[in-house]
């Protein structure tokens, strides 16, 4: 089996060269060219950004990290201490693959490609508060909101274990880091990020936090001038300016992420 091997770019957690030593000696042929499969090892960062690049299925591997703001890894199919085992279920066929589909995100109609777990509107270091409109329609769901805040966060079934948890961690003056809701694949999250004011027109509803079919479309929007920045995209840390005017779409993407499962007597 041909096997492409993927790892963080700048700072490693382990070597590239550690990984297709290790394929190699299970007998896998390791090529960047491309492959049947790719080994992912990283944490959740690095698998959501090849989970919206990559088309050939992907094993996620994740590092057991003994710093405590380490990667949660939860994601990850195996630990790297477990890929020996889950190569050896590899070769001999013991496993399948899950498709996921993506969310597609434009910008003014411009096409700024797919994600595989969230994407956020958020403000920027040169703002305050964000004052911004959702207006989300879908099966049997059609409303308009507006919030204060620091931004929203728009993610996926995989993604959801990400930034769309954090009100399940706080516990009134405290954080419970190893919380989190994990929402069905049928659905796409909304979470308001740290709001101080949410109104959803023509109701007395004040939403944080909810679930919408999948198959609904999510226009975002500003209603103030500010520094708003959209993440998730790209790799590119400064994110997607977004200003005063411009609408962002959110929606089912064409495409789909791959996974691979190693069977439960691998």
């Amino acid at each position: 089996m041909k096997a492409k091997v993927l790892v963080d770019g700048g700072s490693p957690k382990v070597s590239p060269a550690e990984v297709a030593k290790l394929l190699e000696r299970k007998g896998f042929e390791v090529s960047q060219e491309g492959g049947e499969i790719a080994i992912v090892v990283g944490g959740d960062g690095k698998f959501g950004r090849y989970g919206r690049t990559e088309s050939i299925p992907l094993l996620f591997v994740g590092m057991r990290s003994k710093r405590r703001t380490g990667s949660r890894a939860y994601l990850a199919e195996v630990h790297f201490d477990e890929l020996p085992k889950a190569l050896d279920a590899l070769e001999g066929g013991r496993y399948h693959v899950e498709e996921h589909q993506r969310l597609a995100v434009a910008k003014n109609g411009e096409n700024l490609g797919e994600v595989f777990t969230d994407v956020y509107l958020q403000r920027g270091a040169e703002s305050t508060c964000l004052r911004y409109r959702l207006a989300a329609k879908g099966d049997g769901v059609e409303f308009e909101e507006s919030a204060i805040g620091d931004g929203v966060v728009v993610t996926t079934s995989a993604g959801s274990t990400g930034f769309y948890s954090y009100p399940d961690r706080i516990r009134r003056n405290t954080i419970n880091p190893r919380a989190f809701t994990k929402i069905p694949r049928e659905s796409i999250g909304i979470c308001h990020i740290i709001p101080t004011y949410t109104e959803r027109i023509g109701t007395t509803t004040h939403p944080l936090r909810y679930e919408l079919p999948w198959g609904s479309s999510i226009v975002l929007s500003l209603f103030r001038r500010a520094d708003a920045r959209l993440y998730g995209t790209s790799g590119d840390r400064r994110g997607e300016r977004i200003g005063l005017g411009d609408e962002v779409t959110i929606g089912p993407g064409r495409e789909t992420t791959k996974l691979v499962r190693i069977s439960g007597d691998a």
